[in-house]
């Protein structure tokens, strides 16, 4: 039976939380909402609709894809420069060689999704990728990670979930999978032991370090 190492991507394998608070703080300005940095960083790795109606409350749908435009605008002249975390790569590289089918598990699509894995630099280690463009509800719906346990043909049982937000967590833990947190998206570790994670590393690099003492150890 094979086995799925599945990814979140912001603030996990790209270091972007800290884009998203900024650029969803200037759209929220430009329509007139004053919503703190500290909400909004807590709010990352929901989607965009569920992101607004959990800092604004449900909204009517031209102000949502108002903001929703806002953000793609501002988010996007960072494109051609997103930074990975250290080691993305080589992690990625690492468990594929070690036998694990590498899904990506990610609320970015489209555009956004090709810049992340540009930045990555690691294609010829994915197998899949389970973008926004193929579930219908987001995180922490267990939806893209199941929907990613689907692309690598395998049943929870012999997945481990890596993400970075507590939303990544709960996904993870609903869709019955063994959850890794990284603290490079800025949770605190108690936030991610809450919401389910079994292990927790400070970014990639040290799950990398690590990797034999992890969920995902070569002879797991």
């Amino acid at each position: 039976m094979g086995r799925a190492a599945v990814f979140d991507v912001d603030g996990t394998l790209v270091d972007t939380n800290h884009l998203h608070v900024t650029t969803w703080w200037e759209a929220f300005r430009q329509a007139g909402h004053r919503v703190s940095m500290h909400a909004i960083h807590r709010s990352v790795g929901l989607g965009s609709e569920d992101l607004i109606a959990h800092l604004l409350g449900r909204r009517n749908r031209d102000e949502v894809d108002l903001l929703v435009s806002a953000h793609t605008a501002l988010y996007g002249t960072f494109f051609d420069r997103l930074p990975p975390l250290k080691d993305a790569g080589r992690l990625l590289r690492r468990l594929d060689q070690d036998g694990w089918n590498v899904v990506l598990a990610t609320s970015a699509g489209g555009r956004e999704l090709s810049a992340l894995r540009q930045a990555i630099a690691a294609d010829d280690a994915i197998a899949a990728t389970a973008s926004a463009d193929d579930v219908e509800a987001g995180k922490p719906s267990p939806e893209p990670v199941e929907h990613a346990l689907e692309l690598a043909g395998v049943p929870p049982e012999a997945a481990v979930f890596v993400g970075d937000t507590v939303w990544d967590m709960q996904a993870g833990t609903r869709a019955g999978v063994t959850c890794i947190g990284l603290l490079s998206g800025g949770i605190p570790k108690a936030d991610l032991r809450e919401a389910g994670a079994r292990a927790i590393y400070r970014d990639p690099s040290h799950l990398l370090a690590m990797l034999a003492d992890s969920p995902l150890a070569p002879d797991t």
